[in-house]
């Protein structure tokens, strides 16, 4: 096994001293300009890099942001939501050549204890929240620990400030110091109006003449599942739609329980004309069950994506879904928390506000079933 560069290799190649190579290498007075750029260009050559740990063990930063994903691993293999935001994420951590530490676990319990044994370790110098919850231990817990952190997916609401680092109502009350010096403490947050979201949804199907609509919702305990759900019934009962005609299922968002749930509410006395999927996966997959039992699409049955993806577009008939910058949601959350650690106060930032965009999915319901 090769053997790591360390201090005293640069040192000798480069002909200096030990502490000339740890001034060069931390930006510290000290060593002439030459000497500097010499140091370091041999560092280069030979591959050098800091050890976090070490630069931990002595109060400077890990250089690291850390994301942990409480959801059943196997619905993360398919669903390109996560894919798509990590590449945000990875996008601006790259360029501040930052390292993302990434784990996925079994629930929010071990997430909790993640987030501890990090801190502990100062493995990280933030980490980046995702999947609010309605009953949520962990901002509480992050705060304790002085952990800086952003959340990903909170409610976007009136009032809340537009892009921008340290924006947002009570940025900079109660900001405590976490790692590396920064501010912790109300945790900053990324956005999304998933209520004008559903506007747009149900705006589009009751326009075309939909009147008995099921939105197969995911997970109930996350913040988004319930807001998606609130706004269904409150653009539902605004359009003058009953329970009885417009309601919400919940699955864990794989295709399996997507399927299943298609299969339900379709074997119902008076089915569903028109499905909302909370995701692109669980779309294909009720798409796939009508077919199977012989159910036409858009002819019989409209269907909508949450989020579109390639496997929208592929499949025939194409989905209706809404759009959305899901890579500039994750980049929103990695500068935010970038900002934090550069010392700007806790902030809201809103993403993009996704559009809805009709394929060949959805069409008028026949005429007999919505009289």
């Amino acid at each position: 096994m090769a053997r790591r560069p360390t201090i005293k290799d640069i040192a000798r190649q480069a002909g200096v001293s030990e502490s000339a190579v740890s001034f060069a290498l931390n930006d510290r007075p000290g060593v002439s300009q030459d000497t500097r750029a010499r140091i370091r260009r041999v560092a280069e050559e030979l591959g050098w890099q800091p050890n976090s740990a070490a630069r931990a063990l002595s109060g400077e930063r890990s250089g690291a942001v850390g994301l942990v994903l409480a959801r059943p691993a196997h619905t993360l293999g398919v669903e390109s939501f996560f894919l798509q935001l990590v590449s945000g994420i990875q996008e601006v951590l790259s360029a501040a050549r930052t390292a993302l530490l990434f784990q996925v676990v079994e629930d929010i319990d071990a997430e909790c204890a993640v987030y501890r044994r990090w801190w502990a370790e100062r493995r990280v110098d933030g980490v980046l929240v995702v999947d609010p919850r309605t009953s949520d231990p962990r901002p509480a817990l992050l705060e304790q620990l002085a952990l800086p952190a952003v959340t990903i997916g909170e409610s976007a609401t009136v009032g809340d400030e537009g892009p921008g680092p340290g924006a947002g109502a009570g940025a900079g009350a109660g900001v405590g110091v976490g790692v590396g010096g920064a501010p912790s403490g109300p945790l900053s947050s990324v956005r999304a109006d998933d209520a004008g979201a559903m506007a747009q949804v149900l705006d589009h199907l009751h326009e075309l003449g939909h009147r008995r609509i099921t939105h197969i919702a995911g997970l109930p305990g996350l913040a988004h599942t319930v807001r998606r759900m609130e706004s269904l019934r409150t653009e539902a009962a605004r359009r003058g739609l009953g329970p009885d005609q417009v309601r919400s299922v919940v699955t864990d968002y794989s295709d399996a329980e997507g399927a299943a749930a298609t299969r339900r509410v379709l074997a119902e006395p008076l089915p569903p004309t028109a499905l909302v999927y909370d995701n692109d996966v669980m779309a294909v997959a009720g798409s796939a069950v009508a077919a199977e039992l012989g159910i036409p699409v858009p002819g019989r049955l409209s269907i909508v994506a949450w989020d579109d993806s390639a496997l929208c577009r592929v499949t025939h008939p194409r989905l209706t879904a809404l759009v959305r910058d899901t890579a500039g949601f994750g980049r929103l959350a990695a500068e935010e928390l970038l900002a934090v650690l550069a010392g700007s106060p806790p902030g809201v930032r809103i993403s993009e506000q996704p559009r809805l965009e009709p394929r060949e999915s959805t069409a008028p319901p026949p005429a007999h079933t919505e009289s």
